[in-house]
């Protein structure tokens, strides 16, 4: 499920949310009660490569190792 983050207009609280992507955004800030809530755009992803299949440079294979 996606983490979204969410700021109040009002009181200024962020926060991050899991919920579903089919679900509407959320309105009502849990702090003060107003909805005021806006989603937020986020710069950075948790996106990582893991295990012995592809590196981050897209090659199969570390760097200055010989193919065989």
């Amino acid at each position: 499920m996606p983490t979204y983050e969410y700021k109040c207009t009002s009181c200024l609280v962020e926060i991050e949310i899991e919920h579903s992507i089919k679900d509407e955004p959320l309105k009502k800030c849990r702090d003060c009660g107003r909805d005021s809530l806006q989603r937020l755009i986020s710069c950075g992803t948790n996106f990582s490569l893991k295990g012995g299949g592809w590196y981050k440079d897209l090659y199969s294979k570390p760097q200055g190792e010989d193919p065989k």
